[in-house]
C-alpha cells in the first residue's frame, strides 16, 4: 500500500500544471482516495532562465508562480505545496520532510494550531 503520493509538475511547463487538476488528481481520487498527497513544483532553477523565459514568451506563456501552486494545492486538497530543483537541490529536503509529515499525521480528527508563525498538526484523541 502506498503511504503518500507526490504529484509533480514543472513550473516552466504550464501544460504539466494543468494536467495536475485534469489528469492526476482525478486518478488519485479514484484509485487511492484515502492516501495523502503533496503538490510539487519542479525545475525552479529554470524559472529565471533567459532561454526558458524566451521559449515560454514565444508561446505566450509564463512560468507557474508560487501563489498559483499554493492556490491549486488548496483547491485539490493536497497536504501542502513545495517547490524544488533537482539540479540545485534547493527544496529537495523539504519535499521529503513534508512527505514524512504527511505520512505520520493522523488522517482523522486533525486540528491545525498556530504557535507564533509556525503551524503544527495536533491529534485529538476522543
Amino acid at each position: 500500500m502506498t503511504d503518500v503520493f507526490l504529484i509533480c509538475f514543472s513550473v516552466v511547463n504550464p501544460a504539466s500544471f494543468q494536467n495536475v487538476k485534469e489528469e492526476w488528481v482525478p486518478e488519485l481520487k479514484e484509485y487511492a482516495p484515502n492516501v495523502p498527497f503533496l503538490l510539487i513544483g519542479t525545475q525552479i532553477d529554470l524559472r529565471d532562465d533567459p532561454k526558458t523565459l524566451a521559449r515560454l514568451n514565444d508561446m505566450k506563456e509564463k512560468p507557474v508562480c508560487v501563489e498559483q501552486g499554493q492556490k491549486l494545492a488548496k483547491e485539490i486538497g493536497a497536504c501542502c505545496y513545495v517547490e524544488c530543483s533537482a539540479l540545485t537541490q534547493k527544496g529537495l529536503k523539504t519535499v521529503f520532510d513534508e512527505a514524512i509529515i504527511a505520512i505520520l499525521t493522523p488522517k482523522k480528527h486533525t486540528v491545525k494550531k498556530r504557535i507564533g508563525s509556525r503551524c503544527i498538526n495536533c491529534c485529538l484523541i476522543t
